[in-house]
């Protein structure tokens, strides 16, 4: 017996073209590599789609590759994840089922306060299924499921949620593999981890669904499961379309940040490679705007990189604050001239504070206002000798 587990796929995340396609080569090269091993069947675990009602485009193409799979003679069978899924139970999984490319495994029905999951039979394999939802809502009900019970046939129970095996300190709705009604192989989707028994695992995503996910994975992968005289094997295959090159540059000086990073770029390779680059640095003054992207872009587009995303939540502008006591609060002001003098020194500095004693003369009672105005601006011409 061999059977593919995938999932996560979430085809359509990316807003970048060029990581978009990427992301639909992973899903079409794993397909390939479960005809070339000539698996049994396909399971996708959820989230196949990165929403219930994905683009056109994305789902021509998936059609395309979902018949790659049906002209073999390779059956798939899918549940929906927490983002494919719809509350109405409306998705465009239904209308891949409707066209024969695959099968969804959940078929339930409540009984004496319980969730009774119907088997889906092939071969030698009784297949389960329950989908993922928004915010975790499907954790308290598969606390209540159960499986028809399928006597002679290898179990395989697809879910989409998070484990509590496999969360470790994060901080999310979870349950136990202990809370699951027993089963063969668990083919678990929903988190982008590395977790593993022979039993059960996490897919894995074909394709990383973020920066991070990119800068710590590099790559997609998926699971092919054997069993042979009762033992389960499991291997993790990699999908590797491009490589991935992660950059950090620290800054301290915004003004000379642009010719910086092209500097530390010009030391790469950077040729069809996905350029993820964290910025990080804390800065006295200036703006985050003040780095000239299109410069580096232009810069890279020499190059011949492939895509660049930056990543700039590591860089700050550091406000500029003066510990005052109480007692002196009538000094702030006479602070911060000096302060700001110091570092923006010009040779109107030294005048800024008859300036702004100038520039706090009252009107007087009755004085009209043309009146105010020009001695207002004789007393401001004189400190300016102008």
């Amino acid at each position: 017996m061999k059977f593919a587990h995938m999932g996560d796929c979430h085809l359509g995340s990316w807003r970048y073209p060029e990581l978009q396609e990427i992301n639909m080569q992973s899903f079409s090269q794993a397909l390939d590599i479960c005809i070339k091993e000539k698996v049994d069947l396909v399971i996708l675990a959820g989230d196949i789609f990165d929403s219930a009602y994905p683009p056109i485009d994305i789902l021509k193409r998936t059609f395309k590759e979902f018949k790659k799979l049906y002209d073999v003679n390779i059956p798939c069978f899918i549940i929906a994840g927490s983002h494919d899924y719809s509350v109405s139970g409306k998705t465009f999984l239904d209308v891949l089922e409707h066209a024969g490319f695959c099968k969804n495994l959940f078929i339930s029905e409540e009984k004496n306060d319980s969730i009774i999951l119907q088997p889906t039979i092939y071969g030698k394999y009784s297949l389960y299924g329950y989908p993922g939802m928004r915010s975790s809502l499907e954790v308290e009900k598969l606390k209540k499921v159960k499986l028809q019970d399928s006597p002679g046939f290898f179990k395989i129970f697809v879910l989409h949620t998070a484990l509590k095996e496999a969360i470790g300190n994060l901080q999310m709705e979870a349950i136990s593999l202990n809370e699951l009604p027993k089963a063969d192989y668990y083919a678990l989707g929903h988190l982008h981890v590395e977790f593993g028994r022979p039993n059960a695992s996490y897919s894995g995503p074909t394709f990383p669904n973020n920066f991070e996910e990119l800068e710590e994975l590099k790559h997609g992968r998926f699971q092919i499961i054997t069993v042979q005289e009762g033992l389960i094997r499991r291997n993790t295959i990699p999908i590797r379309i491009k490589e991935v090159l992660n950059l950090k540059i620290n800054l301290t000086n915004i003004l000379t940040a642009t010719e910086k990073i092209i500097s530390e770029l010009n030391n790469y390779d950077l040729k069809d490679k996905i350029l993820l680059l964290r910025l990080e640095g804390i800065f006295l003054s200036g703006k985050i705007s003040d780095i000239k992207f299109n410069e580096i872009e232009s810069f890279l587009k020499e190059k011949e990189v492939y895509v660049f995303i930056k990543n700039t939540s590591g860089l700050n502008i550091k406000e500029s604050k003066i510990e005052i006591e109480e007692k002196d609060a009538g000094k702030v002001e006479d602070l911060i001239i000096k302060e700001y003098s110091e570092k923006n020194y010009s040779k109107f500095s030294d005048k800024i504070n008859q300036i702004i004693k100038a520039l706090n003369i009252e009107k007087q009672e009755d004085e009209k206002n043309q009146i105010f105005q020009d001695r207002l601006l004789s007393e401001l011409r004189i400190i300016l000798n102008f």
